[in-house]
């Protein structure tokens, strides 16, 4: 099951609002051993995230949607997802009760509609004022505020999906190759990528920065551990053969 991520609100798109969503997801998802697969940003437009939701619900990911799921007008969220399932929108019994308890007569006749899902949805307790947010399936709604967003996020995961958790994740090693054309090592990087199916190799080119002047290519690849070693010498192996000169990436830092 990979994780994605729908990351809702116009004022991400205008840049009014930069979005801290992602960064911070793929952060939890780290700590658990787990990853981000896919991430889509959306405006406030109801059809578009209709059917993005449609999309999602048809999907086997496990997906965290961010916003609009409030109770002024511009808050689509909720009956887009309620039209993506075809159920109608209900007022969900749990939220009902904390949010008459948090907002007493006030709850009414506005507030109240915060409380409403697609009917069968389940709520997500929201530490910090009450207020849930809702699960339908593998897909979670959360409010677009990143105090509230987040440890729901974790509640969610750490209450449902810790059959995901994985104590050995996937690690990362890079070398830099001075003077390296992307043209001339296709044929070895699809040597490997069909040696090693299981590890993802990247190849990011740079014409030349502070830290190295010369024309380079940073080579990393991702997977399990073990393989990643083997894979990574014969990787600095082959190239050596071929002339080039390695270098090391640490801490962000080309040498």
């Amino acid at each position: 099951m990979q994780v994605g991520a729908l990351i809702i609100g116009d004022e991400l798109l205008s840049g009014k609002r930069q979005d801290k969503h992602m960064q911070a997801l793929i952060r939890i998802l780290a700590a658990r051993g787990m990853k981000l697969a896919w991430a889509e940003y959306l405006g406030d437009d109801p059809a578009r995230i209709e059917s993005a939701l449609r999309r999602a619900f048809a999907g086997g990911d496990l997906v965290f949607s961010f916003g609009g799921i409030g109770a002024t007008p511009d808050d689509h969220t909720r009956g887009c997802a309620a039209r993506a399932l075809g159920v109608p929108l209900a007022l969900h019994p749990e939220a009902k009760a904390l949010l008459e308890a948090r907002f007493g007569d006030e709850a009414y006749p506005h507030r109240i509609h915060m409380g409403h899902f697609p009917q069968g949805a389940a709520i997500i307790p929201n530490p910090v004022n009450q207020i849930p947010g809702f699960s339908c399936g593998h897909v979670h709604f959360v409010p677009g505020f990143p105090s509230m967003a987040w440890p729901m996020i974790e509640w969610v995961l750490d209450t449902h999906y810790r059959q995901l958790f994985n104590d050995q994740p996937d690690i990362e090693k890079t070398c830099i190759a001075i003077a390296a054309k992307e043209g001339d090592l296709i044929g070895l990087m699809q040597e490997f990528t069909t040696r090693y199916p299981s590890l993802k190799l990247s190849s990011l080119p740079n014409f030349g920065n502070e830290t190295i002047p010369e024309m380079h290519i940073e080579f990393g690849f991702s997977g399990q551990p073990a393989l990643l070693e083997i894979a990574m010498a014969e990787w600095r192996k082959a190239l050596s053969e071929r002339g080039y000169e390695l270098r090391q990436k640490v801490s962000g830092v080309d040498r």
